[in-house]
């Protein structure tokens, strides 16, 4: 009899809350019928589960594999330092266009443009375009700004888009058409460059064959609230480990579509911004670095930016990024074969872009928890842990290096960390849903615009609640429902293993409940109050017009 005959008739011998087989009016009956009756009679289903569950545990395994050999890369790699070949003299100093693409930034415009302006490089060799797709209030604040910094003798240019088309990517393909620099530094509404950055980037442009430099992220907001601090744990180890290791092993990595500057020639020879993907940065720097174009990482200069501080926000970000990267996978990914490239290079290709592939793979391995939990408690398998710990185990292990390491490496040995360590698996395993439903979108060619991040011009200094009234809020939609039926889920998942006495795996099932529970619970609380704030400016506007 397999185990999910089980699932109805567990607990007949010691009335549990389970229900059993004959208390179902009808049921013993329907279940006597072919299909049925081979269901519950043979051991079928119990080893597609097991198979299933085996094989998909063995390809996040793998992945965990690959975190675990970039965390080494990293170690292995962590003193060297890259320099510049040659500094160029002064009187020398190459011409550079910063580009600033925004689209709806009232409330960050001005603090960019403030910083843009205070650059220190020399005022007759630093263009500024302001490419504005906006259709608010940030046509008129951007405006005046860049009215007010011309007339004090700053080259700035204000270039207003009215059809948006290409997104970001249109944007700063049109302003590139008629760009002064050599090279292109750009820069997102929620970035602060510091004045020195384009004095610590160009110089390593001396070397002709770099196309791109770019500079490490760091945050504005990172201790606001709790998102943002789980948030910045989950950058640095994108932008301390990942990137470090790609560009010191000689491996490739992307251009992050902001804080970089490209050498303008590096784009035009490599077929230049195309919209046909949500991350054109990504695949620029694909198609530049197939081409032979040398991209330098600077771990230890960053440029400070806004983190989203609200989740639902929070998954837009994701989501587009997580679609961006399948879609760029799919336009990359089939070209590597043709290529003249080592090995190891189309491999290390390979898992970083097709790492967002395994979101629709982790969802159905997280609904296989009960069934395996209720297989191997009644065909007596568990000698099978034997197998899966292990795999388990690397994963969990592969992602707290990952971060721990990069922790340690901006902020040295913190013990809280290990708790925000938690807290970014949980809600990254809480996005999953999020994230999938994006890749499903990409691999079936579900064309969406590009929905850039809101953005509210919160720092360290900012009150609480000090965008919760603003414009730009996210609507929940309808994934906070099923992220909270997952937490559901795992909680009647962990109630399970405890009535059956499997303890060792609840630390893993609090993961599952605490960044489903999290994610799901907030989503519909700040979808709540964007509805709420929506009524209440609408009853504010009906009591003006009366």
């Amino acid at each position: 009899m397999t185990a999910f005959m089980y699932i109805i008739s567990f607990g007949e011998q010691d009335h549990s809350w389970w229900f059993t087989l004959q208390e179902i009016p009808g049921l013993e009956k329907f279940s006597r019928t072919n299909n049925i009756s081979y269901l519950y009679t043979s051991d079928t289903l119990d080893w597609t589960i097991l198979i299933l569950y085996f094989g998909l545990l063995f390809i996040l395994a793998v992945y965990g594999a690959y975190r675990l050999r970039i965390t080494y890369l990293f170690l292995k790699y962590h003193s060297f330092r890259p320099k510049p070949k040659a500094y160029f003299d002064e009187e020398h100093l190459p011409h550079v266009t910063v580009q600033l693409p925004l689209f709806n930034e009232m409330y960050v415009v001005e603090r960019l443009l403030a910083a843009c302006v205070a650059l220190d490089y020399p005022k007759d060799k630093l263009e500024i375009q302001v490419l504005d797709d906006s259709t608010d209030e940030t046509q008129a604040i951007a405006r005046s700004a860049v009215e007010r910094y011309a007339a004090q003798g700053v080259d700035i240019v204000y270039l207003h888009r009215t059809d948006r088309r290409g997104f970001k990517a249109g944007a700063l393909s049109e302003g590139l058409k008629v760009a002064k620099g050599e090279f292109i530094l750009i820069f997102d509404a929620d970035f602060q460059p510091k004045p020195d950055c384009i004095r610590k980037m160009i110089h390593y442009f001396t070397e002709p064959r770099v196309g791109v430099v770019q500079f490490r992220w760091s945050h504005l907001n990172a201790d606001y609230n709790l998102l943002t601090r789980v948030q910045s744990v989950m950058l640095d180890g994108h932008f301390v480990v990942e990137h470090t290791a790609r560009h010191r092993s000689g491996g490739f990595f992307n251009f992050n579509g902001t804080a970089g500057m490209w050498r303008r020639e590096a784009i035009e020879w490599s077929g230049g911004w195309q919209a046909d993907t949500l991350a054109e940065d990504t695949d620029l720097s694909y198609r530049a670095q197939l081409l032979g174009w040398k991209f330098v990482y600077i771990l230890d200069e960053d440029v400070p930016a806004e983190l989203p501080v609200d989740i639902n926000a929070f998954k837009v970000q994701q989501r587009r990024w997580a679609k961006g990267y399948t879609q760029v996978a799919l336009k990359i990914l089939p070209r590597l074969g043709g290529l003249n490239l080592p090995l190891h290079a189309k491999v290390e290709t390979f898992f970083h872009l097709s790492g967002n592939l395994i979101y629709p793979l982790m969802i159905v391995f997280h609904l296989l928890h009960l069934p395996i939990l209720i297989v191997r408690y009644n065909q007596g398998l568990f000698h099978l842990m034997l197998l899966d710990v292990p795999f388990l185990l690397l994963s969990t292990f592969s992602v707290t290096s990952y971060y721990f390491v990069s922790l340690k490496e901006l902020h040295g040995r913190r013990w809280k960390d290990l708790l925000m360590i938690y807290l970014a698996m949980a809600i990254g395993v809480g996005i999953s849903i999020s994230n999938a439903k994006a890749v499903l979108e990409a691999l079936l060619g579900i064309q969406s615009s590009f929905m850039r991040t809101p953005k509210y011009a919160i720092d360290a200094t900012s009150t609480a609640k000090a965008w919760q009234h603003k414009k730009y809020r996210r609507n929940m939609g309808w994934l906070p429902i099923l992220e909270i039926g997952m937490a559901f889920y795992f909680i009647l998942t962990t109630a399970y293993a405890v009535h059956s006495r499997i303890w060792g795996v609840l630390p893993f099932l609090s993961i599952f409940v605490v960044g489903y529970g999290y994610v799901g619970i907030a989503s519909l609380l700040n979808g709540l109050g964007v509805h709420l704030e929506i009524k209440r400016a609408a009853g504010q506007l009906a009591t003006t017009a009366e």
